[in-house]
């Protein structure tokens, strides 16, 4: 039966902190691109809003 490496697993617990890490750093990121993304399109869908908002007004001032 052959020896097993033991000095192989030293390093197992540095890997998996780093994996964590990296794990969480790129969950992090596509959160915070998710929320831009929300917010720059609730911006354009407010900006349409007004735009919408001040045509009807005009249209019923010249009614």
């Amino acid at each position: 039966m052959p020896e097993f490496n033991w000095k192989a697993w030293e390093n197992l617990p540095l890997l998996l902190y780093i994996l964590v890490a990296k794990s969480l750093i790129l969950c992090l990121a596509f959160a915070g691109v998710k929320i831009y993304q929300t917010k720059r399109m609730e911006a354009k869908l407010k900006q349409r809003g007004e735009a919408a908002k001040q045509t009807r007004g005009t249209e019923k001032k010249e009614n």
